[in-house]
């Protein structure tokens, strides 16, 4: 069984109603919660609600049978799938082509999908928009309609009514607008669920609304409708590796950014991974190789440059030449400083964060070095995010990357190489670099 859930455009409200679904579907069934695109926020909402990794998919990262196979191996064990799409169910990298859309994720997995609404001051012309969407791509079944911020239950049947009659789909539910079920943005988007103490109250919040509002049982019968997946399956990582080794990997409230599959893609290659704390613990473990995720070091740069044993420990380990990976804010706590913080110092340049976002998109890298997890001549997708920087006057270190599409961190080049230590802004999805965890596993095998 598995549900799409695509908006018509941004700011619907996707991330809750989809994670008020989950949340209330847990109660009777094992939910595997996933959502298209590069998101790492929305999907720490999803995991909270279900108790299960959310998991991403994005067609930008992933061939159509790569999208099958991450979708199989998550479902593994579970009832039903919900997934939440990203902005407008057509929206992707291009103006007419499908990659990166929720469009393409529904037609790979040929998924139905349930299309949400605002429908504030909308009733006639609700319809007109199911239809639009419905006409534009006839392979997308939109099997369903969730109208959102409806004025009370007046304004609801009438839109309902609507819809139903002039395009023959079915509205399964509607939630009056209520404000203060919203929750704060930070610049990133939404606030981690990590971070938030409130997280679960919010949640149950969401589903209780969701519950009074929505036809679950009408959903669950439309998620049955989903064919057996028979077409070809691509895998999204590959294995180098047989030998034990041991991976670091940095997990707490300042560093929790990872795609699932990244971690899976090191277990797969003989990693036992090891989590550990930059900001509370007082040493590495035993370990072999580091990985260093995104996340907001920039709102924990005092107390963790107060944590002198933890830094110079990554310092020493850096300097033994072991492999250490960093992405994004991972990137950032390796520098010199954060803002006026000192931190890990493997790179001699101040990270700080600005008031307008440095880097938001699609990118495109070639490898022009070999490094500890891509070999020069390979080219992989990845994603940008960022409202920091790193000042670089003249930059003292060579780059593994040549970033075509994109920014980087210094004149279109990403990937900061020093000794074994590679830091980039750019953000990696195995399943664009199918030897990530293999090549960075084989890395730390080497001293």
């Amino acid at each position: 069984m598995r549900i799409i859930l695509a908006g018509t455009g941004s700011a619907v409200g996707k991330t809750t109603i989809a994670t008020g679904i989950m949340k209330a579907l847990s109660e009777k069934y094992n939910v595997q919660p996933f959502k298209v695109g590069p998101d790492y926020i929305d999907p720490s909402y999803h995991t909270l609600a279900t108790g299960n990794t959310s998991r991403n998919l994005d067609s930008f990262f992933m061939h159509d049978g790569q999208v099958r196979d991450s979708f199989i191996k998550g479902m593994d064990g579970k009832d039903i799938a919900v997934i939440e799409g990203v902005r407008g169910l057509y929206e992707g990298i291009d103006s007419v082509n499908d990659i990166g859309s929720t469009a393409s994720i529904a037609k790979s997995l040929k998924a139905p999908v349930i299309l949400i609404i605002n429908s504030r001051s909308l009733v006639k012309s609700a319809a007109a928009l199911v239809l639009g969407f419905k006409t534009l791509d006839p392979e997308i079944n939109i099997a369903g309609v969730i109208l959102n911020k409806v004025k009370n239950k007046a304004h609801y049947e009438k839109t309902k009514r609507s819809i139903e009659e002039i395009t023959g789909t079915e509205v399964i539910g509607g939630i009056v607008r209520d404000d203060s079920i919203s929750i704060e943005q930070r610049h990133l988007g939404l606030v981690p669920a990590r971070e938030r103490e409130n997280s679960l109250k919010f949640i149950d919040i969401w589903c209780e609304t969701i519950k009074n509002s929505i036809d679950l049982d009408r959903l669950v019968e439309i998620a049955r409708t989903a064919p057996k997946i028979d077409s070809n399956l691509e895998p999204i990582w590959n294995k180098l590796n047989s030998k034990k080794v041991k991976i670091g990997v940095a997990y707490d409230e300042v560093f929790n950014f990872y795609y699932k599959e990244n971690i899976e893609s090191l277990e797969a290659n003989g990693a036992k991974v090891e989590y550990f704390s930059p900001l509370k613990d007082e040493n590495l473990p035993d370990i072999d190789g580091l990985y260093i995720g995104g996340g907001y070091p920039e709102l924990f740069s005092k107390e963790l440059s107060l944590n002198e044993s933890m830094l110079k420990d990554i310092k020493d380990f850096h300097l033994d030449n072991r492999p250490i990976f960093a992405e994004c804010g991972g990137l950032m706590y390796l520098m010199n400083s954060i803002h006026e913080d000192k931190v890990v110092d493997v790179y001699p340049y101040k990270s700080v964060l600005t008031d307008r976002v440095q880097a938001l998109k699609y990118t495109i890298a070639e490898v022009q070095e070999d490094n500890i997890i891509s070999k020069k001549g390979e080219v992989f997708h990845g994603h940008e995010f960022h409202y920091s920087k790193v000042i670089v006057d003249k930059p003292q270190h060579r780059f593994a990357f040549k970033i075509t599409r994109g920014k980087g961190s210094y004149d279109f080049m990403d990937g900061f190489m020093e000794r074994n230590t590679l830091a980039s802004y750019v953000h990696t999805h195995v399943a664009a670099m199918p030897n990530f965890g293999g090549n960075l596993c084989l890395s730390a095998l080497e001293k």
